[in-house]
């Protein structure tokens, strides 16, 4: 008897805990170790990483080119979003490929970059992902769809040419490209990353993709092309710069 009686209790407690907790939401953020974490460094670690220090910056620190300001990614639209969107539309002619347009998703731009001197680490700190580079057809249909599910997204990377008016709710007003509405049976080029180009970050339409150009080597890896683009930018005597231009714009219609 005494044994039904623990093992009824055990029950009711799994039970009872099991019906109490559920995950609610997940949250992350990153802390940087600093100063502030760490005011007594411990010299026998220290030491301990003085070889794989230098080898680390060895492959961290040439440089690749230079930023003429200090850019970063938000929504609606930012100055390092519309760079790294432009970027994907220069690679095309790499890959026999003139893009209609680009998108870069605002989740894969994983930190700023500084004026100045831009280093292979620096890249590496924006796209620290495997990310290829990738190209696609969408229906003109398929584009609007595009451009309402970014617009609920309250906006993401787009390229030079493209023009969308979105209301605060996210909801899609009118969308552009180079100064024309969307014709739906017409066929539009996509340069994005492979990632985006499955559907994922809610920009489903990419799901209806056809005629895809998906290079798999190493070296389409998203932050190769950047650095690419940042060396020749370099190779020129020219500053890489970008600005926000107005490719999408909140428009509040209650007002």
């Amino acid at each position: 008897m005494k044994k039904i009686f623990i093992l009824l209790a055990a029950v009711m407690l799994v039970s009872s805990c099991a019906s109490h907790y559920r995950i609610t939401g997940i949250t992350r953020t990153r802390i940087l170790i600093d100063s502030t974490f760490d005011l007594r460094p411990d010299a026998e670690a220290a030491a301990f990483m003085v070889p794989y220090k230098h080898e680390v910056d060895s492959i961290m620190s040439p440089v690749v080119g230079h930023a003429a300001r200090y850019m970063w990614a938000e929504k609606p639209e930012s100055n390092l979003s519309n760079l790294l969107s432009d970027i994907l539309l220069w690679a095309g002619a790499a890959y026999g490929e003139t893009p209609s347009f680009a998108v870069y998703n605002m989740g894969g731009i994983r930190a700023a970059l500084s004026a100045g001197t831009v280093t292979y680490g620096d890249v590496l700190e924006v796209a620290p992902f495997e990310n290829k580079i990738c190209f696609l057809s969408l229906s003109g249909n398929k584009v609007k769809e595009l451009f309402q599910q970014i617009a609920r997204l309250h906006g993401e990377g787009v390229s030079h040419g493209v023009n969308l008016e979105i209301t605060p709710e996210g909801e899609l007003l009118s969308a552009q490209l180079n100064g024309e509405e969307i014709a739906a049976d017409s066929t539009y080029r996509v340069a994005t990353l492979d990632f985006v180009a499955e559907g994922n970050d809610n920009m489903t339409a990419f799901k209806d993709k056809t005629d895809v150009n998906a290079p798999q080597d190493t070296l389409n890896n998203i932050r190769f092309v950047i650095m690419d683009y940042f060396r020749e930018k370099a190779a020129k005597g020219e500053e890489v710069d970008a600005q926000v231009e107005g490719r999408i714009l909140v428009k509040d219609i209650n007002n």
